[in-house]
């Protein structure tokens, strides 16, 4: 097909509409250079199993591409796969007939959702109004923006040495303005499930909330112990849990945007809800953050349970789980490196035993082979989030692993040159608002009209060429400023 001329990006709207089929060559054609997740080469963001369901998961949209969920009492369809995925997930983690909860837009929303409820329960039922939650180091960045938009401190609770939320400290943090704790199955940044029985029971002794955030485990641990992968107790089981978050379309495999935010008693619910009686369009209520609600993925969601269904799901666990294990254990045999905690699956990250070995310059040259490389911090790290498309690449990965560590070992001028720079130096730079205020400048920059996305890497507008991009140029400030400061003593 003759590529048809597309209107300049700054002016998005053509003054006539265009052909159907140049419209959506267009659309193709603009993915060309987002990352190969078809092929295994991306480690996070996508769940993807193959073209086929990828189809089907668009024939169930379509169905209800229109449909909106504002009013359950009017797209009656959607509140009833709504009511049906709420009452799977439940099951799946051992909740009972007063477990309740609803369908969300993905993980941030239900983990802002969480932190709301109980801001708010603890108002009504104990006067709290400098809310506090307790926050594990490692907890999703959704916490901490959850924290933010809704006017809650964070406490942060150490890890221990396996990177697992250091419980030993849980209780000394917990005081009368604590209106919840969270525990991860698993937390993103190294895949180790928190201690969610030693935390239930110093929550419920106290009186606060637990919610878990399983919006990564959620949809797979329950397979996984299907399969007889030992996974701890962080479900419903353990008493003293109140709520769970889980993504659907993580390894529930469903559609973008599909999570649920589940309570195990309505009356916890309950403060989780809107409600505006005096509104002049009429009394309205709202179970969760959004008010028109996609009813397509509501219903790509509820297909794909049923398509899968356990065996289904026992099946991808099963692939995913000898992934992560042959990726783990192929980490751990490259010298130099080493795998951060103790990871229970489906993800892990993984850092350098050796000093001399720079593991961001390492990803730097994993990227340059063709793989979408995620870096932690805090230790420093590369992250890899498996699923069970990637155990036809896992062998390809740890050659280009093995090849990249070699090569950096070869040439330690790499760690001094690309992202590896950047990273290095800015985990390093304690100025830590300072660093912030310099983010969100550039990040919201590339939200102006004809913006290009960011680049931390980039030069400054009207920098000279080849200038140093503003996040190195930080970094060697402190760097030198440390310097001097160390010359003066």
């Amino acid at each position: 097909m003759p590529d048809t001329p597309t209107p300049p990006a700054h002016d998005g709207l053509p003054p006539a509409g265009r052909p159907a089929d140049a419209v959506l060559h267009d659309l193709e054609r603009f993915g060309a250079d987002d990352p190969d997740y078809r092929h295994g080469r991306l480690w996070s963001l996508v769940y993807w199993l193959d073209e086929a369901h990828d189809e089907f998961l668009a024939r169930a949209w379509r169905l209800y591409a229109s449909a909106n969920a504002l009013n359950p009492g009017a797209f009656r369809s959607l509140k009833r796969m709504e009511g049906e995925i709420v009452a799977a997930v439940a099951r799946l983690q051992h909740g009972d007939a007063a477990t309740c909860g609803v369908l969300t837009s993905g993980g941030t929303e239900s983990c802002l959702l969480a932190a709301k409820t109980y801001r708010d329960l603890a108002r009504a039922t104990r006067g709290v109004r400098r809310a506090r939650m307790v926050l594990p180091v490692s907890a999703h960045v959704a916490w901490f923006k959850a924290a933010e938009y809704f006017d809650i401190e964070p406490v942060l609770l150490p890890l221990d040495a396996r990177l697992r939320a250091d419980v030993s400290k849980l209780e000394a943090l917990i005081d009368r303005d604590t209106v919840m704790v969270l525990g991860s199955a698993p937390e993103y940044p190294h895949g180790t499930i928190d201690p969610i029985e030693a935390m239930g029971e110093i929550a419920a002794r106290r009186g606060v909330p637990l919610h878990v955030d399983a919006c990564v485990g959620g949809m797979i641990l329950p397979f996984m112990a299907m399969n007889g992968v030992p996974v701890p107790p962080w479900d419903y089981r353990v008493p003293g849990v109140t709520s769970i978050s889980t993504d659907l379309h993580k390894y529930g495999y469903a559609a973008k945007g599909a999570s649920t935010i589940t309570y195990r008693r309505l009356d916890l619910f309950a403060h989780q809800a809107f409600v505006k009686e005096d509104w002049p369009g009429g009394v309205f209520a709202s179970p969760a953050l959004l008010g028109t609600r996609a009813g397509g993925a509501y219903a790509a969601a509820w297909a794909t349970l049923q398509r899968l269904g356990t065996d289904g799901y026992r099946d991808l666990a099963l692939r995913t789980h000898e992934a992560f294990t042959r990726l783990r254990d192929g980490v751990a045999a490259i010298g130099g490196l080493a795998v951060l905690g103790e990871p229970s699956g489906p993800l892990l990250a993984y850092g350098s035993s050796d000093p001399a070995l720079a593991i961001y310059a390492v990803g730097d040259r994993m990227d340059a082979r063709g793989w979408s490389v995620n870096r932690v911090q805090r230790p420093e790290g590369l992250h890899a989030m498996v699923t069970a498309q990637h155990a036809a690449v896992v062998d390809r990965y740890l050659a280009d692993l093995a090849a990249s560590v070699a090569e950096v070992r070869a040439d330690p001028s790499l760690a001094r040159r690309g992202s590896a720079a950047t990273y290095g130096m800015l985990a390093h730079v304690p100025l830590r608002g300072l660093v912030r205020r310099q983010v969100r400048e550039m990040f919201v920059r590339q939200y102006a009209q004809g913006a290009a996305p960011l680049d931390v890497h980039a030069e400054a507008p009207g920098a000279q060429p080849g200038a140093r991009g503003w996040v190195e140029r930080l970094a060697l400030r402190y760097v030198d400023w440390q310097r001097r400061r160390g010359a003066r003593r």
